[in-house]
């Protein structure tokens, strides 16, 4: 027989599954499609603005490329005859990351930066995004005559970004009259070539006008040069745990866990130990204590009243001393001195008044009251509550 859940048992999974949901879909928004979409400038992307067609194509041309997926501060040494593609990276340098490579392009090497934020990854770069994402890609004219434009004499650009600090006085490669596409300019022994899009080595524009030519020239001939192309800037990590946090993996391990917290949290509401609902008290303690005073008052027993008091006294000398409840009173007194140190006339004259009342021999109010007081402070003395009244008591 299908056992019924109660609501409280739907309405915990309706809200699990809501969340499961959102996390399905915040998945696909975030990943997006993976070969299809535009994607960004890295060897491993098919997508129309992935580079991995370029990387395939230099390999299969005999470029000694290879992609670089340590840290900067890791860049050889030895960077002559070193090229590192910077395309389009992700996040923004940290200073040891800037550090190195300016030590890189300063001791030979050459960085090809693509994009307005690898302008902050290069010494004194300073660039501006483009405005329009949607634009048609533009043709721009070679500005120069050098190796880098060599039958190649015009090239695309889609979205390009824009250089605005001038002090280097870098050379004009490709642009128009008010804008500058390529630059170029030397830091050291090395050189920067900053590229205002990375259009030239996409999969989607690399076969435009003029830009594989031009992609080449940049390279070099084939052999000549070390090409390493930047894919840590892309979150690319040589290391297990970086790769995982590359794919769809932790978003599959956080939907298993709202699921099994789910299906916990249901287990333990229908299986757990069933315990009675907590009834608050209708009355507070010190409540309690002025109503049976009220009672006691009122029905004139003080008798009953300095019973109670005595017995829980005996109850926990007893226990303190090792004698029955109900022993002599002189034999308590004498237990009390040796055991406890009590050297004080007035427990004996507690305890014989108190015998008396117990007995059923009349008692004045003011008088129960004041056993009642005193046997209080001897029990809480034998409990190690109080001591400085019970003193005080005592010596009365």
């Amino acid at each position: 027989m299908p056992v019924a859940l109660d609501t409280r048992d739907r309405r915990l999974l309706i809200v699990a599954g809501m969340v499961l949901a959102a996390l399905l879909i915040a998945g696909a928004v975030v990943s997006g499609p993976a070969q299809n979409g535009p994607g960004y400038p890295s060897s491993y992307s098919t997508g129309w603005r992935g580079a991995k067609a370029a990387y395939l194509l230099l390999t299969d041309l005999g470029y000694k490329v290879e992609r670089w997926e340590h840290s900067p501060s890791e860049l050889p040494a030895d960077s002559q005859n070193t090229i590192l593609i910077l395309a389009e990276p992700r996040g923004f340098p940290g200073d040891d990351d800037k550090r190195a490579l300016r030590r890189f392009i300063r001791a030979g090497g050459t960085v090809i930066a693509t994009g307005a934020n690898a302008a902050k990854y290069v010494p004194n770069g300073s660039a501006m995004g483009g405005s329009d994402i949607l634009a048609d890609p533009q043709e721009y004219h070679a500005m120069s005559a050098s190796a880098l434009t060599r039958n190649a004499p015009k090239i695309t650009l889609a979205n390009p970004a824009f250089w605005f600090d001038d002090s280097l006085a870098p050379v004009t490669i490709y642009g128009d009259l008010s804008e500058s596409v390529v630059l170029l300019y030397s830091e050291g022994k090395g050189s920067v070539l900053w590229w205002a899009g990375s259009t030239p080595l996409t999969n989607g524009a690399i076969a435009a006008s003029g830009n594989l030519v031009f992609l080449l020239n940049s390279l070099g001939a084939p052999g000549r040069n070390r090409i390493l192309w930047d894919e840590y800037s892309h979150g690319q990590r040589d290391s297990l745990g970086n790769y995982v946090t590359s794919t769809p993996l932790p978003w599959v391990l956080a939907q298993m866990a709202i699921l099994f917290v789910a299906l916990l949290l249901t287990f333990s509401r229908r299986s757990g130990p069933v315990r009675a609902v907590a009834v608050a008290a209708r009355l507070s303690p010190l409540e309690f204590v002025e109503t049976l005073g009220d009672l006691y008052q009122d029905a004139h027993a003080g008798n009953a009243a300095v019973t109670a008091a005595s017995q829980r006294f005996g109850y926990l000398f007893a226990r303190r001393s090792g004698l029955p409840p109900r022993a002599r009173i002189p034999d308590v007194c004498r237990t009390a001195a040796s055991l406890l140190g009590w050297i004080e006339p007035a427990l004996q004259d507690t305890l014989v008044r108190a015998e008396r009342a117990s007995s059923g021999l009349a008692v004045s109010e003011p008088d129960a009251l004041d056993l009642v007081q005193r046997l209080h402070d001897y029990s809480e003395r034998l409990e190690g509550r109080r001591g400085l009244r019970s003193s005080a008591a005592g010596n009365q």
